[in-house]
């Protein structure tokens, strides 16, 4: 089992090369953005196979809000987005200034139903935002067909989504503007961080300004471990800029990424070939094959949800919900309902699913979840 005690929900994996690669930077006593930031950036290049502009920052939430601003999205804008997604998604909306506009999800995917989605659009949409849930981008395609019907862009919000693949390809050499987050328990992590791809280079620079406070031109003296003492600014920018630190830990990460994916797509079918078993469990219809999947979820019924978490929790077995919808939140609330959503919201439960989680664990937790809905079945027989 994963150490003694609890089973995690979730949490980073470091190795040798992590801890190796952060002490060279501290070695070298220049921690902040320069060197490593740019060799993260060309290393993810090489890994997508693509030669478009890339913006390292440091948080995903930070590369959602500047590929807005780097769109001129502003106030009274407004920006399709699914409402079953992290908050981070609906805050860099409104970072800009502009409006999320809470689109209903799809019954098997979870992603940004098109249809709903047709019916929000007004003349101040200006993009959609599909947040390409567990990592699963099959709706790739149907997103970007749409957003040309409307006449918009499109901001992919692939937090989950680094190292999924499309036709065998890793994804993120085509599209129109890409955000993917590094944060401790993603795909692979820098601690914190994010990235940006681009597809036009104006956008790509107008973004490295912005992550270094909008000071023009900043970017290329720090890769060479140098300052800008007499400059000029021109835009609103931000302290998004992401450390050495944190991309000596990203530039580790990414040599291990096979040997992640590897082992995530083994606990990935022992859970699958585990709960397929239970009556009461059900695995959403995500496509297995191309995903490089960041969290596992399952359906149970509404009203056995919550009962179910405390359960595993009294067992040592962590679970999450992912996500409570947005426009439920006050500060996001709706005078509409969004009926998938709701009905998956109460329903999800995420499970343990991290690299180093072992088949035994996933057979724990498949045996506790067997016990759980036994019990409630013998339960009911009694009535």
């Amino acid at each position: 089992m994963e150490g003694e005690g609890i089973i995690k929900l979730s949490k980073s994996s470091v190795s040798r090369y992590e801890i190796e690669a952060v002490t060279d930077v501290m070695q070298k006593e220049y921690l902040g953005m320069g060197l490593q930031v740019k060799e993260f950036e060309d290393a993810i290049g090489t890994y997508l196979r693509t030669q478009k502009p890339i913006v390292c920052v440091n948080s995903g939430t930070a590369a959602l809000h500047l590929a807005l601003q780097s769109l001129d999205i502003k106030c009274g804008d407004e920006v399709l987005v699914p409402t079953i997604t992290y908050v981070a998604s609906f805050q860099a909306i409104t970072a800009v200034g502009a409006t999320p506009i809470a689109c209903d999800v799809d019954e098997e995917s979870f992603v940004i139903d098109l249809h709903d989605a047709k019916r929000r659009v007004s003349p101040n949409t200006k993009a959609i935002m599909p947040v390409w849930y567990a990592g699963d981008i099959s709706r790739r395609e149907k997103v970007y067909l749409f957003a040309k019907s409307m006449g918009i862009r499109v901001i992919e919000d692939a937090a989950h989504a680094f190292g999924s693949e499309i036709n065998g390809e890793v994804f993120g050499s085509e599209g129109d503007i890409i955000c993917f987050s590094f944060d401790g328990i993603k795909n692979i992590t820098c601690g914190e961080g994010g990235a940006i791809i681009f597809s036009k280079e104006f956008e790509a620079e107008a973004a490295r300004n912005a992550r270094l406070l909008g000071v023009d031109g900043d970017s290329k003296k720090r890769e060479k471990g140098l300052r800008s003492w007499s400059f000029s600014v021109n835009m609103q920018g931000w302290r998004y800029h992401m450390s050495n630190i944190n991309a000596s830990i990203g530039i580790a990460q990414l040599k291990r990424i096979d040997e992640f994916k590897i082992k995530k797509k083994l606990l990935l079918n022992a859970y699958i070939n585990e709960l397929k078993k239970i009556p009461g469990c059900e695995i959403p219809k995500f496509d297995f094959e191309g995903v490089f999947m960041h969290i596992f979820v399952i359906l149970v019924s509404e009203n056995l949800r919550d009962q179910l978490r405390k359960f595993l929790l009294s067992r040592g077995i962590e679970s999450g919900i992912h996500y409570p919808p947005n426009h439920k939140l006050s500060f996001f609330k709706t005078n509409y309902i969004l009926p998938n959503a709701e009905r998956f919201a109460k329903k999800c439960i995420s499970l343990p699913y991290h690299v180093d989680l072992s088949e035994r664990d996933i057979k724990k937790i498949s045996k506790e979840l067997r016990n759980f809905f036994n019990e409630r079945n013998d339960e009911s027989q009694t009535y």
